[in-house]
């Protein structure tokens, strides 16, 4: 609006209080007017009764006799919303009328509206309707950008001009939407066919007065009517649209507070009284304190200003008209009907078919796919650590970039899950993941392809699809075995010292006890005592290996104890055996250090990625010291540095740890684990693209295509054996003490049989058998026994 308008407005308005000597002044619906006249009112203490939609509570403040008699658009803008949400549309463009009253009217509560949501503006488009503007050349932007959701709210003369030229563009077709406010759609029914037929398809926001069935209502609209086509014979107009109802409130009101008789019986009595209240102070304070069921909703002033409505009709342009779709109330959702049994949902999707534009049934996408024109920018990481998930080379220096790797083969297989074609170039970055994530919010690249992990702090300015591998952060420690050192000595593991001692006293006993009671009548235990000591040894540590043969024992007794004996020993030797087999085929890897307490304790060395999150990670969340932490940049590097001792652990995303342990089979394993997000494919705040892209991410996964491109990753790795590997398998350096021990008995015994002169004098013990029936004389007989052997001659 110029500035010759709003001093005519002025003028207008002072010739009026001046010569008229008017109480109060009604209309003035923008906002910039009803500023200019304010100021006039609140000096002459006149009433200003403006029917702007978007004056701001600071103008009210300044001008106490301006009041504010139409309803605040920020209830439409949560309608707004609610139908882009329905469609799942994530990002918009914004088509307003360059005026100050329309920045200050809708932006606000729709930016906040859509941010409740998570819909992105992603374009603002301000138009003018004053020559030599050319809105054709502004629409002409809107085609090469990527929504094809427009929400329009400008006056409805500026909207016919937007519309034509849409139709001119042929912007009003197949999948491209058009959203209205109601100071567009609540003037539709005044519209022209040609108007009419450019918006085939349009949605529209519409206000609703929900006494149109009082009798009160039906006066005024069978009297707008008559009039109405008495002025204008040649339209066709079927009822008083919110705008029409809202002005005869305020003047409805005004009279009622002039009169100060607020009874509505006696409006249309006195509407050419020119009755007038002295006292502007006397008029606005009743003005302020009016309350009444109005046509266009209850009038009650608060603030001065009127109650925001709570109730829309959603329309669609279809045909010469429109068809009314059904309604949206604030707090409940969409119903086809508004009545006490009415059915609400969130979701527009209730009310029906909509007609979109081009005449199509199927729901618009709501954003272009990329075209020749308009290739996809996709971000990957130029210098990777790990080389098996983003690998970036070139033939020759300056070339074309060649992108492989697990991540790249994912975002292949999802893209053709897609239901259409994508096209995009892969643009390698040369920096950190976190600058990366960076240039997502600049918006220098369209999505960022990689083994980018999913952090909350990165969600501010971006947003993660679906993961694509397994999440987790875990610990890759370098192992010991330790059954390495005296391995020659491993038979003696089984069993403790202790163990050993009492095995051997108990056999012995054993053997004692059977040697003792066989000793009269079994000819094997006769001899000398060093024949028969070798006896006793030999009972007793045979039967731990084989048994001992019941029928040459003639005793009960010593039977009975043969059999304890053997069951003792079976026992015995069953557990050694068992005990053994586990040491013989368990590893017994003992990690050098088993938690990051102990870690952080010592001041132990870890690694990480160094140009990953994981160092802030350790810093800031597990409180690691800075010059504790190893930054790496090659996957090979880690190996080498754990078993080197260079670093004590190291800290890798879980995919990375698949990797290394398919690198190095032996000799690593994992330790702690931390939750932290899985790898994601990262996009813009709001960005369209990211719902089809999380859709793909799920059916490859589902299908068995991720697991098949990663199993094809990771076989192409082959283990390589470390250096100290040890060998668990029975050998010779397993027993070659117990085979000394054997030899050299052997050995001995046998230098003994070649040299018997060696062998000392051994006194011969009696072949006497000492029958004696009585248990209580036989440890009698056996020392007459040895006594008597002490006088025989040594046989030869």
């Amino acid at each position: 609006m110029s500035q010759t308008s709003l001093s005519s407005d002025v003028s207008a308005a002072k010739k009026l209080i001046q010569s008229k000597n008017v109480s109060a002044i009604v209309g003035l619906d923008r906002w910039e007017e009803a500023n200019f006249v304010a100021a006039l009112g609140n000096t002459s203490e006149v009433p200003i009764l403006s029917l702007a939609n978007n004056i701001p509570l600071s103008s009210l403040m300044q001008w106490p006799f301006l009041v504010n008699m139409a309803r605040s658009p920020h209830i439409q803008m949560k309608a707004v919303t609610t139908i882009v949400q329905s469609w799942k549309w994530r990002k918009v463009t914004v088509i307003y009328e360059d005026t100050i009253s329309s920045v200050n009217g809708i932006f606000p509560f729709l930016i906040e509206a859509l941010n409740e949501v998570d819909v992105v503006i992603d374009y603002y488009l301000p138009l003018r309707a004053v020559p030599p503007y050319s809105i054709q050349e502004k629409l002409r932007d809107l085609p090469s950008r990527q929504s094809r959701v427009f929400i329009v709210h400008t006056s409805s003369n500026l909207a016919v001009n937007i519309f034509m030229e849409a139709k001119r563009m042929k912007m009003m077709k197949k999948e491209f939407v058009w959203i209205t406010t109601d100071s567009i759609t609540n003037s539709i029914d005044s519209l022209n066919s040609s108007t009419i037929f450019a918006m085939q398809g349009v949605l529209g926001v519409k206000g609703f007065s929900p006494f149109h069935s009082q009798v009160r209502y039906k006066e005024f609209s069978k009297r707008f009517k008559a009039r109405f086509q008495s002025k204008y014979p040649t339209k066709k107009y079927l009822e008083p649209g919110n705008y029409a109802l809202n002005a005869y409130d305020v003047v409805y009101t005004t009279v009622l507070a002039i009169e100060g008789k607020p009874n509505p019986r006696s409006l249309s009595n006195n509407l050419n009284n020119n009755t007038a209240v002295h006292g502007g102070q006397i008029l606005l304070t009743r003005i302020l304190e009016s309350k009444f069921m109005g046509l266009n909703g209850e009038v009650n002033l608060k603030g001065a200003t009127l109650s925001p409505s709570s109730i829309f009709q959603i329309v669609n342009v279809i045909g010469r008209s429109y068809l009314l779709l059904g309604y949206w109330s604030e707090g409940l959702g969409f119903s086809v009907k508004i009545d006490n049994g009415s059915s609400y949902n969130k979701s527009m999707k209730i009310l029906g078919q909509v007609n979109w534009p081009g005449r199509s049934p199927t729901v618009p996408r709501g954003w272009a796919v990329a075209t020749s024109f308009n290739r996809l920018k996709l971000g990957v990481p130029g210098h990777n650590t790990f080389k098996g998930f983003v690998n970036v080379t070139y033939e020759h220096p300056g070339g074309s970039p060649t992108v492989g790797g697990l991540s790249i083969d994912v975002f292949k297989a999802v893209v053709r899950e897609l239901p259409y074609s994508l096209l995009y170039d892969f643009v390698p970055y040369n920096g950190t993941y976190d600058s990366l994530m960076e240039e997502i919010h600049l918006t220098t690249f369209d999505a960022v392809v990689g083994d980018t992990t999913i952090m909350a702090s990165c969600c501010k300015h971006a947003e993660f699809s679906q993961p694509y591998s397994d999440s987790g952060l875990q610990v890759l420690l370098y192992t010991k075995s330790r059954t390495s050192p005296g391995r020659a000595w491993l038979f003696k593991k089984p069993f403790t010292t202790w163990t050993w001692i009492s095995t051997a006293l108990i056999n012995l006993y054993s053997g004692f006890i059977v040697w003792f009671i066989e000793r009269r009548t079994n000819r094997d235990f006769e001899g000398s005592w060093f024949k028969q000591c070798g006896t006793i040894i030999w009972i007793a540590f045979t039967t731990l290996f084989t048994y001992l043969q019941g029928d040459k024992l003639y005793s009960n007794l010593s039977r009975m104890a043969a059999v304890i004996w053997l069951f003792v020993a079976l026992v015995i030797t069953s557990n050694y055996t068992a005990s053994l087999t586990s040491l013989l085929t368990i590893p017994n890897l003992n990690p050098t250090v088993t938690n990051v307490e102990i870690l952080k304790r010592t001041g132990a060395k870890v690694g990480c990625n160094g140009n990953s999150f994981v160092v802030k990670y350790l810093e800031d969340v597990l409180k690691f010291e800075p010059q504790n932490i190893e930054k790496i940049f090659s996957e090979d590097y880690y190996p080498e540095a754990l078993k080197s001792g260079k670093i004590a652990a190291a800290f890798l995303e879980v995919p990375y740890i698949k990797v290394l342990l398919a690198t190095n089979c032996k000799g690593f394993m994992k330790g702690e684990s931390f939750k932290v997000g899985g790898f994601g494919f990262v996009f813009p705040k709001g960005a369209p693209l990211l719902l089809d892209i999380s859709q793909g991410v799920l059916n490859v996964s589902e299908r068995g295509t991720l697991r098949n491109i990663e199993n094809s990753m990771l076989s192409s790795y082959k283990c390589s054996e470390p250096d100290d590997d040890v060998d668990y398998s029975l050998g010779f350096d397993s027993f070659w003490g117990l085979f000394a021990i054997t030899g050299g008995a052997s050995t001995i015994a046998l230098l003994l049989f070649l040299f018997p002169g060696a062998l000392p004098k051994w006194p011969n013990v009696s072949t006497k058998v000492f029958i004696e029936t009585e248990p209580k004389h036989e440890m009698q007989n056996l020392l007459r026994t040895f006594a008597s052997s002490q006088h025989d001659p040594v046989e030869g």
